[in-house]
Order: C-alpha cells, then sequence, then structure tokens
C-alpha cells in the first residue's frame, strides 16, 4: 500500500470519529472540523509510515492534542504580544503593519521551537526576551552554564534550520 492509499484509508476510516471525539472537547462544530483537518496536515507532515499504525485512533489523538495545545499556545502567544501593545504609549505604538510583522515572526519562532525539550526552549527565551545572561539562566533552570551554551546553539540551529535538526 502506498502512503497516498494509507492516508486516504486512515481518512475515510477515523475523520469522522476524530470530528466527532475534538467536537466533545471543543463544543464547536467549527474548530472540531479545522483541527481534524489540521490533525491530517500535522500526519502528512510527520512522514509517518501510516501501514504501521497499529491503534489509529490512538495515534490520531496524540496528533489532534499536540495541534489543539499548539493552538492554544499560539492564541496565548497572540494575547500577551496585544497585552503588551495596549501598555506602550500611543506615540510608541507600533503600526498595525508592524504589529502584524512582530506577531508572524512570533508565531514562526515558537513553530520553529515546538517540540525542542523544555530546557532548551526556556533557555533560548530567557536569553532572547529576557536579556538574562547565561549564568542567571543556569542558575534558574537549575544546569551548568556549559548546559546552557549547549540549550543555545540547539535552539538557534533549530530555529534556523527549522524541522531539520530537531
Amino acid at each position: 500500500m502506498t502512503t497516498d492509499q494509507a492516508l486516504a484509508l486512515l481518512y475515510r476510516q477515523h475523520h469522522g470519529w476524530l470530528r466527532s471525539w475534538l467536537q466533545r472537547r471543543m463544543g464547536h462544530a467549527g474548530d472540531a472540523a479545522d483541527f481534524a483537518q489540521d490533525t491530517y496536515v500535522r500526519v502528512i507532515e510527520s512522514r509517518t509510515e501510516l501501514s504501521a499504525i497499529r491503534e489509529p485512533r490512538a495515534f490520531l489523538t496524540t496528533v489532534a492534542r499536540r495541534v489543539v495545545s499548539n493552538h492554544l499556545r499560539r492564541r496565548e502567544i497572540e494575547r500577551a504580544y496585544l497585552e503588551a501593545l495596549a501598555l506602550q504609549p500611543a506615540p510608541l505604538a507600533p503600526s498595525p503593519e508592524e504589529r502584524a510583522i512582530v506577531l508572524e515572526t512570533l508565531l514562526e519562532l515558537d513553530r520553529r521551537l515546538d517540540g525542542l525539550p523544555a530546557r532548551v526552549r526556556a533557555a533560548f527565551l530567557h536569553a532572547q526576551l529576557d536579556g538574562m545572561a547565561y549564568a542567571d539562566i543556569a542558575a534558574r533552570l537549575g544546569v551548568s552554564v556549559s548546559s546552557v551554551k549547549q540549550y543555545m546553539a540547539r535552539a538557534i540551529r533549530q530555529c534556523y534550520f527549522g524541522d531539520q535538526t530537531a
């Protein structure tokens, strides 16, 4: 069976179930349909050997939970950014175009860091967003400065090369 055939079979057999499962959790049919579609997109992007999956519903549930979690995290990033903007005095506030570019950049950064271990993400965000020194990051995370340097190198590679190095 080809990958396309396996994907088509997975979709035919489980799409309705997945939408229902998501609707029970999300409470909204439109959101459930969107998340189900995004789940299948993620399955395609994962390059998983679909014919080897023994428990397709468990697999789809795991992927769907991650899709929903990513969506909620991105919504939180957008909310925090908009709150920060609201605190800016009017003359310093960015234009609508600048706001869109910054938000798009933040969401892309979040996407690129997705999948990295929590400490790697935390070290990178503390350094880049909080301006913390490596020694301070090491103390906060309870690791050595050498570990922070390794975390930073890994996060920077991930940001630069994307999914190729994770």
